[in-house]
């Protein structure tokens, strides 16, 4: 099965002592990326590989048309709200508008139209979630033309939504779990890393950071970095017996997904070798994501409320926890359900039935003529 690049441009040699090296070219630049795909040191280098290539294309007047797709685009990097996201989320922020802007970098903002906008949409209908996310972009970008008035109007957000299907990333189920650890025993890093996912519904941006310093007492403990902007959701749940037995005895200086130089891995890093770790034991549709929404079903399943689940994930949303877990045993619980329905000992509905408050009278008291 073919997987999406996690780093476009990025390509393998051999250096002249026969060791293995990643480098980065584009456009005719090009920079080192060090031995360790997927590493800490590895992405920081990515990051600014991406950053000269992109200050390399805007050198002189003459390679950024005042009022294009590229100059917005460059402003946009300058601002404000671009600069107070987080790492991560923009690295996938430029990896959508990087791809639209080498495409249409030299077209004027301010002639672009919502025909122009739905014909390139309509490039990735066969991919409606890319196409989705694309226009949540134009959106972003239109918006910033609108701030710096090189038009009225945003002709992104008079466009519509491609509908998904799809639930996203698939939600492990229990007989995937069970193969992973038959496959990955105690004692691996692989047994580990889902052990601590799953016990944890911590989103890889956060597992790879966990370590000692979260434990407090008989809970761990951590604010979630996509919220950092705000102080980060403080997300505080008590540990699990069998997470207990997988974290004892790892050293108390390092994460407990530590690199073998006992740094931090990359979230990129993790990812990769999650689905490595997948392949292996033969779980193509399994991913490092669908660990948190498994958590999540497993909660749902448990009878956890969805307040419930959501201070265990960190979602901010009802919303959000509703779409993870989506894929709940619905039959069990129904049966649930009805159990409530019928719940006292002769078998009589456990309902309300007030027929006089909702009775329908036949005679109208505030009738015209009515003199009672």
């Amino acid at each position: 099965m073919k997987h999406k690049r996690q780093f476009p441009h990025a390509s393998p040699y051999t250096d002249r002592h026969g060791k293995r090296r990643w480098r980065f070219r584009k456009g005719g630049f090009s920079a080192e990326l060090g031995t360790e795909y997927g590493s800490d040191d590895f992405v920081r280098r990515y990051e600014a590989a991406l950053e000269g290539h992109r200050v390399r294309g805007l050198i002189g007047v003459e390679r950024t048309k005042p009022g294009s797709v590229s100059a917005l685009v460059a402003s946009y990097y300058r601002s404000p709200e671009f600069l107070s996201l987080s790492d991560s989320t923009k690295r996938v922020y430029r990896g959508v508008i990087e791809k639209f802007r080498e495409a249409h970098g030299d077209k004027p903002v301010k002639l672009m139209q919502r025909r122009h906008v739905q014909n390139i949409l309509a490039e990735k209908a066969e991919t409606p979630t890319a196409a989705n996310n694309l226009r949540k972009r134009l959106i972003t970008l239109l918006d910033h033309a609108v701030s710096l008035d090189w038009r009225q109007d945003n002709p992104a957000r008079a466009t519509k939504p491609y509908r998904v299907d799809s639930t996203g990333f698939h939600t492990w189920d229990e007989g995937e779990i069970a193969r992973f650890f038959e496959v990955h025993e105690p004692g691996t890093l692989a047994h580990r890393a889902v052990t601590l996912m799953l016990y944890t519904g911590a989103a890889r941006v956060d597992v790879v950071k966990l370590g000692p310093w979260n434990v407090k007492g008989d809970r761990i403990e951590y604010r979630r970095q996509k919220t950092a902007r705000t102080g980060g959701v403080l997300v505080s749940i008590p540990m699990h017996a069998d997470l207990c037995d997988v974290l004892a005895g790892l050293p108390d200086d390092r994460p407990f997904l530590a690199t073998r130089r006992g740094k931090a891995r990359s979230a990129e890093g993790l990812g990769n070798l999650v689905r490595q770790w997948c392949d292996k034991a033969g779980l193509a549709a399994c991913s490092a994501h669908g660990l948190r929404k498994a958590c999540a079903r497993r909660l749902a399943e448990a009878g956890a409320t969805a307040h419930e689940i959501g201070a265990v994930t960190g979602h901010k949303t009802l919303s959000e926890v509703q779409r993870y877990t989506a894929e709940a045993q619905r039959e069990g619980m129904a049966d649930s359900a009805f159990g409530k329905l019928i719940a006292r000992p002769n078998g009589e509905q456990n309902v309300v039935n007030l027929p006089e408050r909702f009775a329908n009278p036949q005679v109208n008291p505030l009738k015209k003529g009515d003199k009672s």
